[in-house]
């Protein structure tokens, strides 16, 4: 038997990926087994052994191959030094959300983190690579809130972490609900819109 290559390596990986996302999002996280999805891919269980040591690790690799798209987003733009924390921050959120709404695979995933990820101990590793993604984004939304507050573009009493989390799960909120139903909005339109009303509140004076 020919000597598989690395290109033959990762056509085979990405069918375990492809076939993974398929039947999280059709019957769950816990309630889908390596066999099944050796089988939906057309491949044999010890094929899914080759590149990955349990379901837990294949599902964080799935979600790592539409993460890396945002990284490179956000590293972009924090090289950028011509744009203003604040603008930085609505471009990451914006060009995310743009591309969830234009990229089946990331919308695919999104759905399965969202909406079809049981939280029990068989995918602990799951869970806690929810925790990892969840803890670096409130992280660089901090940051920029930080440098705005020092640049004297946001009012400087409001909690930099409060207002992170804030977003956050502003961002979440509308992700979720746009998958709910795709058709009945415009996911970066109302991304757009909801982040003037969020950095309209950062920049109000407090109530006296």
């Amino acid at each position: 038997m020919a000597r598989k290559t690395k290109a033959d390596a990762q056509i085979t990986r990405d069918q375990l990926l492809d076939a993974a996302e398929f039947l999280f999002q059709e019957r769950g996280v816990s309630r889908t087994s390596l066999q099944q999805i050796a089988d939906q891919a057309g491949l044999t269980r010890g094929a899914i052994y080759w590149h990955f040591k349990d379901k837990g690790e294949l599902f964080c690799a799935m979600v790592d191959r539409v993460h890396l798209p945002f990284e490179e987003i956000i590293e972009q733009l924090q090289q950028d030094a011509s744009h203003s924390p604040l603008t930085r921050l609505r471009q990451i959120m914006l060009r995310g959300l743009s591309h969830i709404q234009s990229d089946a695979h990331t919308r695919r995933v999104f759905e399965i983190v969202t909406q079809k990820v049981e939280l029990v101990d068989e995918i602990r590793t799951v869970i806690d690579r929810f925790q990892e993604c969840r803890h670096e984004f409130l992280t660089l939304i901090e940051d920029e809130i930080k440098a705005a507050q020092q640049n004297g573009d946001l009012r400087s009493d409001m909690p930099a972490r409060m207002a992170a989390i804030t977003l956050h799960s502003l961002i979440d909120g509308m992700i979720y609900n746009w998958l709910l139903d795709p058709t009945d909005h415009d996911l970066f339109e109302t991304g757009n819109h909801a982040y003037e009303i969020f950095e309209a509140g950062l920049r109000a004076q407090r109530p006296g």
